[in-house]
């Protein structure tokens, strides 16, 4: 047996864990059998956004949930020892230390099981959802585990607001092209055929977002027509299709001040996705309505988000039931392990 086992096993499964713009910028480096180093690839991040660097230890965090999820199903329990120093995008060394982890045996339970299939079951939707609302009792289980992090787990029903919310969140994507450095971003990410995106295995596929790829590709790439009156209300039209069903959106309330509340934002927001899945409940982030200045405050306003001190109104998204999503391609498990030592 290698000397870095379990480790390639392990990230067979946790490289299926959800990442802003799927850049899957987490890398680890196997030191022995029971311990590795955790690295954020900086050249994966999303510095352009406002809040984009923040959401780098958001993601950290909801990898290192997704990990212990996956070593508690196949036996092993996770120790952290965790660096939650700033990340420096501007630095020369590109690839910025999370801390490491570390594997104990231990039995495997049933619950640790069936968590691991919910999360090798778990997947964004973006489909139409069918208008059910969420029982009441699968709510209040969310709200629990967010509160047990100290986070609050905020949901509405309500046509108006709800109506309101999904404008905010078109309008941030027509707010986020007139954004040079944002704009550029993006087009890094978006992965406009099968081929591309089979290839790539990475960024935001136009079969996962719902929409043509070569109608994506001309919208994106004339984002000056996003203003003109008929082609624009034609692409903001065809966006808000991809919308329909939409009858309840959540979101998450809690300390933001720093990289150790980023992580545990993560962490807390991957037990609760995974909470909903077990009952059929599908989930799609609204993640630029957050990172977006003016649509952040414009989201916070209408929901009456407390913000007050270090918390922060940190995650939106829009859950209920939709048909099965395709699948969003992931690179191989090679290529999130950078190396052992000798």
């Amino acid at each position: 047996m290698s000397h870095t086992e379990p480790w390639p096993g392990l990230v067979e499964d946790a490289r299926h864990y959800p990442s802003p713009h799927n850049s899957q910028p987490i890398k680890l480096r196997p030191v022995d059998g029971t311990t590795a180093e955790i690295f954020y690839d900086l050249d994966l991040g999303l510095p352009a956004e406002s809040f984009g660097i923040p959401f780098g230890h958001v993601c950290a965090g909801v990898f290192l949930e997704s990990l212990r999820t996956v070593a508690e199903g196949h036996g092993f329990a996770v120790t952290e020892h965790l660096d939650r120093g700033e990340m420096d995008f501007s630095s020369t060394d590109r690839l910025h230390p999370l801390g490491t982890v570390s594997l104990t045996p231990r039995p495997v339970t049933p619950e640790a099981q069936a968590r691991l299939e919910l999360f090798c079951a778990r997947r964004t939707s973006r489909r139409p959802y069918d208008r059910r609302l969420v029982p009441d009792d699968v709510v209040a289980a969310a709200a629990r585990t967010a509160a047990e992090a100290g986070h609050t787990f905020r949901t509405t029903a309500d046509r108006g607001t709800v109506r309101r919310l999904v404008h905010i969140n078109q309008a941030t994507l027509f707010s986020d092209l007139r954004n040079d450095a944002v704009y550029e971003e993006i087009m890094t990410w978006l992965r406009f055929s099968k081929d591309d995106a089979r290839t790539r295995a990475d960024g935001l596929s136009a079969e996962a977002m719902l929409m043509p790829g070569g109608l994506l590709r001309f919208a994106m790439s004339h984002r000056g027509l996003w203003d003109a009156p008929v082609v624009g209300a034609a692409i903001r039209g065809m966006y808000l299709n991809t919308m329909r069903g939409v009858r309840q959106l959540g979101w998450l309330e809690g300390p933001f001040g720093g990289p150790a509340d980023h992580i545990e934002a993560g962490r807390t927001f991957m037990r609760l996705w995974l909470d909903l899945t077990a009952h059929g409940v599908r989930l799609h982030p609204f993640g630029t309505v957050i990172t977006n200045p003016g649509s952040h405050e414009a989201f916070a306003r209408e929901v009456s988000a407390d913000e007050s001190g270090d918390r922060m109104a940190w995650m939106l998204f829009r859950f209920g039931y939709s048909r099965t999503p395709p699948v969003a391609h992931r690179r191989p498990a090679s290529s999130m392990l950078i190396g052992a030592a000798a």
